[in-house]
């Protein structure tokens, strides 16, 4: 399998450029590694690929690097990136089952007071259903696909 060139940190696109700011070398740096990725996509010929190369480092303002890369799309995220996306949102997961337990925690508790007496603690089934769940969404066989390929 062909190795990809590095994905770009942030380049330049027209909608979060403004016009006439100038721009740093690191801003040229990312929209030529765009322009990288883009030529071993096929999306670029060898000889616009080098036209654009060239307007990017002699680009002094964002409007400029925006035009460079307005018509290509936004590269494919890589499968270091795409697990660290999943891992972020299974922690985030985790976070609200947290929340949940100290929610229904202080209703178990506010009614422990006003009763007087300390009762079942029935948030142990909600909350033990919903880390189930989490716990069988982690150890489902994922559906990996191989975005690459295409």
């Amino acid at each position: 399998m062909e190795e990809q060139p590095a994905r770009p940190a942030g380049p330049m696109r027209r909608q979060d450029a403004v016009p006439g700011v100038r721009v740093s070398d690191r801003d040229r740096d990312a929209v030529v590694a765009l322009l990288a990725v883009a030529l071993t996509e096929g999306r670029l010929d060898a000889r616009e690929h080098a036209e654009r190369v060239g307007a990017a480092l002699a680009a002094r303002t964002a409007g400029e690097l925006a035009g460079l890369t307005a018509d290509l799309p936004a590269p494919r995220p890589t499968p270091e990136e795409r697990e660290r996306a999943e891992r972020a949102e299974w922690y985030a997961e985790w976070r609200y089952w947290l929340g949940g337990l100290v929610v229904l925690s202080a209703i178990w508790g506010a009614n422990c007071l006003r009763d007087g007496e300390l009762d079942f603690y029935w948030p142990v089934t909600p909350l033990a259903v919903w880390a189930a769940f989490l716990v069988a969404a982690a150890l489902r066989p994922g559906d990996k696909k191989d975005d690459d390929t295409a």
